[in-house]
């Protein structure tokens, strides 16, 4: 049984490395573009699916996981900053105050689909504005829901975090297994 994650994030990709399960990444190529107002759980339901339907389409052999993740701070849905303006203007509202980030996971092929959704809670401290500019200056924020990269330097930004830190990194692991085992995948 193949296993193919419809991904090609350096985090996505480190977290299945880090259990040992063989895999091949694949770009999943497909539009991120949702109707304005979709909440939240919703987008991150419909582009993980859209991402594993996209790569299980051109291999119906395999099991594909895709992935999502948008932040959400005051009803205010944060996807990744396109510019560093965008990245300090986002990490500005999430400075000393708690947001979420919502992460959903898919798992499609040989005729069946799944799909869940983790929550985590994010606390950041109270940092100065210098200390924004030189996280900035990193440019850990390109590509990042909420402008931050937990596995990088954007941890000292947190906190606290309440729920699966693998979820902030991307790929909510116990989810992962649970959807592997439920289909026979090997994950020891």
């Amino acid at each position: 049984m193949r296993l193919l994650l419809a991904s090609t994030s350096p985090a996505r990709r480190a977290l299945l490395d880090g259990m040992g399960i063989p895999y091949t990444a694949e770009a999943p190529g497909v539009e991120e573009d949702l109707p304005a107002g979709t909440p939240v759980d919703d987008a991150v339901r419909m582009l993980a699916l859209r991402k594993a339907r996209a790569v299980s389409a051109r291999h119906p052999d395999a099991l594909v996981l895709g992935a999502d993740q948008l932040a959400e701070v005051d009803g205010r849905v944060l996807g990744k900053p396109g510019s560093r303006e965008e990245a300090r203007e986002q990490l500005d509202s999430l400075i000393g105050r708690d947001h979420r980030l919502v992460t959903a996971v898919a798992l499609v092929g040989r005729g069946d689909e799944q799909l869940e959704v983790d929550v985590v809670t994010l606390r950041f401290y109270p940092v100065s504005g210098e200390e924004l500019e030189r996280y900035i200056d990193t440019g850990e924020w390109q590509g990042c829901a909420g402008g931050y990269r937990i596995e990088g330097r954007g941890q000292a930004l947190v906190e606290g975090l309440h729920g699966d830190r693998t979820s902030v990194q991307g790929l909510p692991m116990l989810p992962v297994v649970r959807m592997l085992r439920a289909r026979g995948f090997p994950v020891l």
